[in-house]
């Protein structure tokens, strides 16, 4: 055991720590004079039990989770989702979360988890050769289809495209072939064109099939000024982080952060905090962390001499790479507003268990002798 805590991947453990740090003060800075006062101590403490969480499934061999229970843990998850169905708890007209009392756990979180295990399974199955669309490809279309029609209808539309990142992702690594992806990226976009059309021409049909909040959101995202009281959240948070300029306001001096003008500050919102309090320095910080999350991750994936290893691994950099993205896209007008968090910095229990067992997953692989090449010099 001792052997293999020497193998941690040090860089990976400093910039959760980092993580851990910016979250908490960025929390405190924001509820510090609110009712949600003592977030940020709930926040640190929830990240150290789950490092050391983290560090515990990392000694436990990934080859058990992603080849012996992949299925058993799909199926589990699948069942949550339905229980979220009937019996969980409605908040902003989404039904997400199931209560447990102590906290609100979100199933789908940990249902990304899951959707990545039985798609590496079944890719490494093929053992690196050219994935056959309706033996290959169509199966893990299926495993990923399903969570993502459940969860859409929640509904949850930023956590369902994080599903079909992670299948794109890991199809794009698990070799498949180029008429095949040419296929799905024609069905993209012609999803895409009906959509647009319905939109212009048979709005009647279009409003059937997305729900009235997310319609707001997205007329709002095409077209600001017509209901400021649907864009002001977003149009808010544009100006804060532009008068954040380059070294921002100041720890607690956020003009909009401070006087309530950005919901869910704490949470979703938190990178508009950076943005303005920290400035674009602050924000190029937390990107430049995040960049080098990713890059280790993909530096042991390439080094992973077991195709389940990096499988596993690329979908955890599809998971968050579009998590990151989609999180400070919404705020700065790139992106319709959905309710995602930012990975490792906003306050949140489900979305944090998820990404700090996923991180587990990650160091397992580089832990494991026969999968992992320890003496590969470009992890050194």
């Amino acid at each position: 055991m001792l052997s293999k805590l020497k193998k941690m991947d040090i860089p990976i453990m400093g910039i959760l720590i980092c993580f851990m740090v910016m979250s908490t003060f960025i929390i405190y800075s924001v509820t510090w004079d609110t009712k949600y006062s003592g977030l940020h101590t709930n926040n640190w403490v929830t990240f150290a039990v789950l490092f050391v969480a983290m560090i515990g499934l990392s000694l436990v061999d990934y080859r058990i989770w992603v080849r012996q229970l992949p299925y058993v843990l799909y199926g589990v998850g699948i069942v949550l989702l339905v229980i979220v169905k009937f019996k969980g708890l409605t908040i902003n007209g989404s039904t997400r979360w199931i209560d447990l009392g102590v906290m609100q756990f979100q199933p789908s979180e940990l249902m990304k988890l899951f959707v990545i295990l039985v798609a590496a399974k079944l890719l490494a199955e093929r053992n690196g050769e050219p994935l056959r669309f309706v033996r290959d490809i169509v199966p893990i279309g299926i495993v990923v289809i399903i969570p993502f029609a459940m969860v859409m209808l929640q509904p949850d539309m930023g956590t369902s495209i994080v599903f079909l990142a992670i299948f794109l992702g890991m199809l794009w690594v698990g070799n498949i072939r180029k008429k095949h992806a040419l296929l799905g990226a024609a069905s993209i976009a012609a999803v895409i064109v009906i959509l647009v059309g319905l939109y212009h021409y048979q709005f009647d049909l279009f409003s059937k099939i997305i729900k009235p909040h997310q319609l707001n959101r997205i007329e709002t995202f095409l077209d600001p000024a017509s209901d400021p009281d649907q864009s002001w959240h977003v149009l808010n948070s544009k100006i804060a982080i532009a008068t954040g300029q380059l070294y921002g306001d100041g720890f607690r001096n956020g003009h909009y952060v401070q006087n309530g003008y950005i919901p869910y500050g704490y949470a979703d919102s938190i990178f508009v905090v950076i943005g303005e309090e920290f400035g674009f320095a602050g924000a190029a910080v937390l990107l430049f962390l995040y960049f080098l999350l990713i890059y280790r991750m993909v530096l042991i994936s390439l080094a992973c001499k077991d195709l389940a290893g990096c499988y596993l691994i690329i979908g955890v950099v599809s998971m968050l790479t579009l998590q990151i993205f989609e999180n400070i896209a919404m705020h700065i007008g790139l992106m319709p507003l959905s309710g995602i968090a930012l990975p490792f910095i906003s306050y949140g229990g489900s979305s944090l268990l998820t990404n700090m067992i996923a991180m587990g997953f990650v160091m397992s692989v580089k832990l494991h002798p026969g999968s992992f090449s320890f003496g590969d010099e470009r992890l050194s």
